[in-house]
């Protein structure tokens, strides 16, 4: 039979408890915030950039960041549940906290791996779709995002049609009576007037190297880097808090009732 604990060795195991208390306290504070940053960048993705998704066919850069957008949400619920079951020493309230944490870190492992298979995908789906897109969607009937969606591609990245400015040839608005004799967009002005685009010269219109799809390409695969970057990091974290949890909730579960 071992000894009965003595004095020290309770004074020894309550102090260790504080102190897994009071780090656990200070974690779920930085996590708190952390899905707030976690949400901040899947809402940013979605609302600021929201144009540009509808010139992809795949769904995979939108779902990664409404993964992280619910997983965020989560996370600052979560941060909040795990300060009040570490302050009230529920051990009930520390397995609930483990579960979403371990939730959280699936989902954002998933952001980031979903992010990662779309980030070697992209090239091969730009080129198959952007193209047709431009030519067959751009003004026409129910087709305004699309629209919309060129015309602020073209002019932000300053370029004009999928690969080139010849793209725009074969657009279907182009070769009808509503283009006016125009050879590309207004868009595809290096200054935008009402009927500019009649001249396609180089010193009126933007001709890019790789046209608007290299451009394109290069944006989402910087977003895609932010978003595996922010879910996978995050999730890395997190293990901190489950070691943590585990630790306070052997603890609590040595205290005498």
């Amino acid at each position: 039979m071992g000894a009965p604990p003595t004095a020290y060795d309770e004074k020894k195991e309550t102090c260790g408890t504080v102190c897994l208390k009071y780090l656990l306290f200070t974690f779920n504070f930085l996590f708190w915030l952390a899905g707030g940053v976690v949400m901040a960048v899947g809402i940013w993705t979605l609302v600021e950039k929201s144009d540009y998704i509808s010139l992809l066919s795949s769904v995979t850069y939108a779902a990664s960041a409404y993964i992280l957008i619910l997983a965020g949400a989560i996370v600052m619920v979560t941060g909040v549940l795990g300060c009040c079951a570490t302050f009230k020493e529920q051990r009930r309230l520390l397995r609930v906290y483990f579960v979403l944490l371990l939730c959280i870190f699936l989902l954002e492992i998933l952001a980031g791996v979903l992010a990662y298979i779309y980030y070697q995908q992209l090239n091969e789906e730009l080129k198959q779709n952007l193209r047709e897109t431009i030519v067959q969607k751009y003004r026409q009937p129910e087709q305004e995002h699309i629209t919309k969606a060129v015309d602020k591609l073209q002019q932000e990245f300053k370029c004009c049609g999928s690969n080139s400015s010849s793209d725009w040839g074969e657009s279907v608005w182009i070769r009808t009576n509503e283009a006016d004799g125009r050879l590309v967009p207004d868009s595809c002005c290096k200054t935008q007037t009402l009927g500019c685009g009649h001249r396609d010269h180089p010193s009126n219109i933007y001709k890019v190297e790789g046209g608007c799809i290299t451009k394109l390409e290069n944006f989402i695969l910087d977003h895609l880097k932010i978003i595996g970057a922010v879910g996978v990091g995050i999730a890395c974290v997190q293990i901190v808090g489950m070691v943590f949890t585990c630790c306070l909730y052997r603890s609590l579960k040595a205290e005498p009732y």
